[in-house]
């Protein structure tokens, strides 16, 4: 398939490109389950979220720690959160990505939660200072 892009050029599409994998119904996370995650991991530090394509992106102390998709929690691999957690349940949170760790049980208990998502905060890197945009010269 060929469409026009804004520039005017022809661009290549593909015909289908499926977006999840088969047999997996994917919906967007919803507010409540966010708002109930960043108020459990109250005391994990400065924790922030972002929305990002229906999901969300929570950041702790600056660092992206975890994801929310599907209403699931995913906290980013680290080796002091898999010692941690025990035994680790992984899966990609979204079809493409990386595996996490699936956090089912343990939502509910504030303290265990906020303290997996601390350490991992502490073991992740800082992030990269975000390059200043130049200004478009005509």
């Amino acid at each position: 398939m060929v469409s026009f892009g804004r520039s005017g050029g022809a661009t290549r599409r593909s015909r289908s490109r499926p977006t999840q994998k088969e047999g997996i119904d994917r919906m967007a996370s919803d507010q409540d389950f966010v708002d109930f995650i960043v108020d459990q991991l109250e005391g994990a530090g400065d924790v922030t979220f972002r929305k990002m394509f229906g999901e969300y992106a929570i950041y702790c102390d600056g660092k992206l720690s975890a994801l929310i998709c599907d209403n699931r929690l995913f906290v980013k691999p680290t080796e002091a959160g898999r010692s941690f957690i025990g035994e680790v349940v992984e899966a990609p949170p979204y079809p493409g990505a990386k595996n996490s760790f699936l956090i089912e049980d343990g939502l509910e208990d504030r303290n265990w939660i906020s303290e997996l998502v601390r350490i991992t905060a502490i073991e992740l890197p800082e992030p990269k200072p975000k390059k200043k945009k130049k200004p478009k010269t005509q």
